[in-house]
């Protein structure tokens, strides 16, 4: 299988974390899409955003998106947000599997505020309602999230989506 898999969700889901991780049980390459965007602008993402504003960094965001071979053997993490701008989620549908790492709000503000390393723009440490912020956007995102092929609810590890993986697509 050289079937690219894009792992969707929300900041702190896990999606750059056991990317890696699958990555390597599969001995496929991994690409951090926020990572590959700091590359090519210069600039760490919170700056872009700050700079340039969120509409530009989407239209950035989609184009790298689009510009990632298909079939190529990859474990992409996407940003956050990427599924839910322009035609993004119906790209990723239609060149390889996605995987939602659903999880909770609630665990999510947990997650963020032990690691303190926050570079998330649109998810300040300091925001007297993290939480709340959290939950709105995850609220806004839900429906797009659940489009993926696989939906993995609460906490998860590599070898738990290996097994799902195996379960779903070595019969078809």
């Amino acid at each position: 299988m050289t079937t690219n898999i894009f792992m969707l969700g929300m900041p702190s889901s896990g999606k750059s974390t056991l990317g890696r991780q699958l990555a390597k049980e599969l001995n496929y390459d991994f690409l951090d899409l926020d990572k590959r965007i700091e590359i090519i602008e210069g600039k760490k993402i919170q700056e872009i955003f700050r700079l340039e504003g969120e509409e530009y960094f989407r239209k950035v965001e989609s184009e790298q998106l689009k510009k990632i071979p298909t079939d190529d053997g990859l474990v992409i993490a996407t940003g956050g947000g990427t599924p839910c701008f322009f035609d993004n989620m119906d790209f990723i549908l239609e060149n390889g599997i996605s995987i939602f790492l659903d999880v909770p709000p609630e665990k999510l503000e947990e997650r963020m505020k032990a690691s303190r390393r926050n570079n998330r723009p649109m998810f300040k440490l300091e925001n007297e309602d993290l939480l709340g912020t959290l939950t709105e956007t995850y609220n806004n995102r839900i429906d797009c999230y659940k489009r993926a092929s696989i939906v993995i609810e609460g906490d998860t590890d590599a070898n738990t989506i290996m097994w799902i993986l195996d379960a779903q697509f070595a019969r078809g």
